[in-house]
């Protein structure tokens, strides 16, 4: 049986640029970073060290040629935060482009993108 998510594959263009996104402007941190000398790299980042999900950011181009029938598309993420209005204030500070904050029936919620034009959403749960 499966127990839970523990890990979110993200297929990017440029994995330094959009691992400065997570890590300077949305509070991510660094867990563990490989690289086999092949052109295989995977940085695996997190909220926090204990977090039990993490996402790993992988080569777009390396993993197209290794697994050309692979879905590379960005996957539909909902992020979840107590603090929607600082967190919310503190992206748009840091120039990340941000939608507009929305009441839905579960809660508020707004979408955040990253470098890439990749978008994920936050929200509010207390």
């Amino acid at each position: 049986m499966i127990k839970q998510i523990g890990q979110i594959m993200l297929y990017v263009n440029n994995q330094d640029e959009v691992l400065k996104f997570w890590t300077d402007k949305a509070g991510f941190i660094v867990k563990s970073e490989e690289d086999n000398g092949q052109g295989m790299r995977w940085i695996e980042i997190a909220p926090s060290m204990d977090a039990e999900t993490s996402i790993i950011l992988h080569n777009k181009e390396f993993i197209a040629k290794m697994e050309p029938e692979l879905n590379l598309g960005t996957p539909s993420l909902m992020f979840f935060t107590e603090r929607l209005d600082q967190l919310y204030t503190d992206l748009s500070a840091k120039s990340v482009t941000v939608g507009e904050l929305v009441t839905m029936p579960s809660g508020r919620v707004f979408n955040f993108a990253d470098p890439e034009g990749n978008y994920f959403a936050v929200m509010e749960k207390k």
